[in-house]
């Protein structure tokens, strides 16, 4: 069995070749030129890959004894079927109604504490899940992913509520087998599809903060991961709307984009290329809703988010002269006041990163004044227009607004106001925040 290549090379030449250039370490930085090397060595984007479960599992992850960890709908598309091929050799573990966070991967690993080596069947939190728990405890795992919802079959980072309640990007380990069936992809709900554009539309407002750190403040910033989604981002865009019509090609292309965003996150050892202010926006809301928290998954939110943070950036870049900002203290006794005890000193620690004194604000004006007409094209020429990135997420399902997905409003607004506090990652969200304008901003906008 040759697990770089798939049905879905029919497609067009070379369907997985950069894939296989990637994993195989044949691909250069175009920053560096060295080779790039990444954890993930065996990738498949195919259909009908539980029928081969027995095979490739043998060559990529042996084992004595698999524990296959499913929820009851990724149970009845591919999981009892994997456990059939496999026979005695592996138990099902059918969680009910998962969520990532710490005390549910404490129980997934005590669960399957019997078992070799977990094989996930799902996408997000399933993975994530299985990611983090192997990861903790030494063991393996292979992921067979089931929708087209993000990016993290091939990311090394499992994202991890913590006790506290803090959503985070926790270092793991990478799946010794990522399995993508695009059939049973393409049966997948339709917000779970829309998602997946959702998570792969924040590239062109992530590039924009990240880049915009990186001049400002020093932060460090690569192009590998830009270089390595371009092709398939227009691929994919060209077919938002067969997307939304379920269109095998249309879901094996995005299939292809979000590994090869995960991919480019490993490839720099860090998350910031895809997860910058429009990922802010998201993990508050998972943080910090409570009871108001409407049950969306994190490519829907990102979505939003994205389209919310292109408009911002839109309206930031248009501005002939250079943005000026006052020095942020962070408002600790509101902080404190704001969130549950267990996350306070995380969100404190986060806000101290980017306070700024009136001279380092003074500073930090004098040389955005200075570098203003090329940094503020440099940047437009990185970005999507937002209308446009609306329109191919609902032409694919998906939502493009709070309501749209079915947030309060106000929940929301909260996380546009509040979300700085919670990373140290500086994005044009804390620009326009430090400028003065995200109020008139959240009113004209929302």
């Amino acid at each position: 069995m040759t697990l770089m290549h798939s049905a879905c090379d029919s497609v067009s030449g070379g369907w997985n070749a950069l894939i296989r250039d990637v994993t195989e370490g044949i691909w250069r930085d175009p920053d560096t030129g060295s080779l790039v090397t990444v954890p993930f060595k065996h990738i498949h984007i195919g259909d009908g890959l539980a029928e081969h479960a027995p095979e490739a599992l043998a060559q990529v992850m042996p084992a004595g004894s698999y524990g296959v960890v499913c929820d009851a709908a990724t149970t009845e598309v591919m999981g009892a079927e994997i456990v059939r091929r496999l026979g005695t050799k592996a138990r099902l573990v059918v969680l009910d109604h998962p969520h990532a966070d710490e005390g549910q991967v404490r129980a997934l690993q005590a669960e399957t504490r019997d078992v070799a080596a977990l094989v996930a069947v799902g996408s997000g939190t399933i993975n994530d899940l299985c990611k983090f728990a192997t990861y903790k405890d030494g063991r393996s795992y292979s992921v067979y992913g089931t929708a087209p919802s993000m990016n993290g079959y091939t990311s090394s980072t499992a994202s991890i509520t913590l006790d506290s309640g803090l959503k985070t990007t926790q270092k793991a380990h990478a799946a010794k087998g990522v399995f993508i069936d695009i059939g049973v992809s393409a049966g997948a709900p339709q917000y779970l599809i829309g998602a997946g554009l959702g998570d792969s539309l924040c590239r062109p407002t992530a590039q924009v903060d990240w880049y915009f750190s990186h001049i400002m403040l020093g932060s460090r910033y690569a192009t590998a991961p830009y270089r390595l989604q371009d092709a398939d981002e227009a691929e994919v865009l060209a077919r938002s709307a067969g997307l939304g019509q379920r269109d095998h090609d249309a879901i094996g292309y995005l299939q292809r984009l979000l590994t090869l965003g995960g991919l480019g996150i490993a490839a720099v050892g860090m998350s910031h290329p895809g997860s910058m202010g429009e990922h802010q926006i998201s993990h508050w809301i998972d943080s910090f809703a409570g009871d108001r928290h409407p049950g969306t998954v994190h490519g829907q939110q990102v979505g939003v988010a994205s389209i919310t943070m292109a408009r911002l950036q839109e309206s930031i870049l248009a501005m002939e002269e250079a943005p000026r900002i006052t020095g942020w203290q962070p408002d600790e006794a509101a902080i404190r006041a704001r969130y549950p005890a267990a996350a306070v000193e995380d969100c404190l620690a986060a806000s101290r990163a980017k306070a700024m004194t009136a001279a380092q604000a003074a500073a930090f004006n004098d040389r955005l004044a200075e570098i203003w007409p090329d940094l503020r094209q440099t940047l437009r020429a990185m970005m999507l227009p937002a209308d446009e990135m609306a329109a191919h997420l609902r032409a694919a399902g998906g939502g493009a607004t709070p309501e749209e997905i079915g947030m309060d409003r106000t929940l929301y607004i909260d996380a546009l106001r509040h979300c700085r506090e919670m990373r140290d990652r500086f994005s044009l969200l804390d620009l326009a925040a430090d400028m003065g304008i995200l109020e008139d901003f959240i009113e004209e906008t929302l």
